[in-house]
């Protein structure tokens, strides 16, 4: 079941990805990924409301701290991804943002996690499979900004996982909370500081609506998958959004695929299925 639950995940957070790196290209990437967080604060209040987790007798040295660091993973890794995104070629990005799942698995296999053998395969067929389908560039110059951002963005997006699943032994819901809450008070902060909203526009709202809910639901997602499933092996699945966001863009924009894209799919998806069988 956690497996499933960060495959849903990905599928989320990787159409999160595919519209908010969309809008970067027109408006701050700052700014959309901080839209994003107001959003996500919205969502989560509403969430704590209905399922009474504030009342629940959780001590909140057990979720504050984790939840304020995976706000500040999780937002600068969007805004490095979102910025990459908007300034570099997408098979360079993603392949490289991709590789952060390898934050998550090491920590876990550092805290004495044991995937069977049959989870082991997956994961290196998996992992091998979203690079693949990212569609990796090996030719022509690349920027080293646009580089640089995605090793950011990736051990960023590792960090985040790590911090919301300390967190959610806790709660999931009070962490995410706590998480949102820091983010969008950041966001808030950052905008009158600047005194600009990055040329967000009111036609945009609803864009950036549907980016907010994608982002906080996967990222719920992912918080009750690491209660149910080895940290270790729980990351992998999630690091198919690279996939989603590829094959959308195939879909939507008309962009070609590579043949190794295809295969990329292909083992990606063997890999998540050796990973739930094992």
């Amino acid at each position: 079941m956690g497996a499933l639950l960060a495959l849903l995940s990905s599928i989320s957070w990787g159409s999160a990805d595919f519209l908010a790196g969309e809008l970067s290209r027109r408006r701050a990437a700052v700014a959309v990924a901080g839209a994003s967080q107001i959003v996500g604060f919205v969502v989560m209040l509403l969430a704590l409301l209905v399922t009474a987790e504030w009342a629940a007798d959780v001590p909140a040295a057990d979720y504050v701290v984790w939840g304020v660091l995976a706000s500040v993973a999780g937002l600068g890794g969007l805004i490095a991804f979102y910025t990459a995104l908007s300034t570099g070629r997408m098979g360079v990005v993603s392949p490289i943002a991709a590789l952060g799942v390898l934050v998550p698995l090491g920590v876990g296999l550092l805290r004495g996690e044991a995937p069977t053998g049959l989870q082991v395969l997956g994961i290196v067929v998996a992992v091998a499979g979203v690079v693949l389908a990212s569609g990796p560039e090996v030719s022509g110059k690349v920027g080293a900004r646009p580089v640089i951002l995605a090793v950011v963005a990736a051990v960023a997006f590792g960090l985040f996982a790590v911090f919301l699943a300390a967190g959610s032994e806790a709660s999931t819901i009070l962490t995410m909370t706590v998480q949102r809450t820091t983010s969008a008070t950041l966001a808030i902060v950052a905008a009158v500081v600047a005194g600009s909203i990055g040329g967000l526009q009111r036609a945009d709202l609803p864009q950036l609506g549907v980016i907010g809910v994608l982002d906080v639901g996967a990222n719920l997602l992912f918080g009750f998958a690491t209660t149910l499933g080895l940290l270790s092996v729980v990351a992998v699945p999630l690091t198919l959004y690279p996939v989603v966001t590829v094959l959308l863009a195939w879909a939507v924009l008309k962009e070609r695929l590579l043949p190794a894209q295809y295969v990329g799919v292909a083992a990606a998806l063997v890999g998540v299925a050796l990973i739930a069988g094992g």
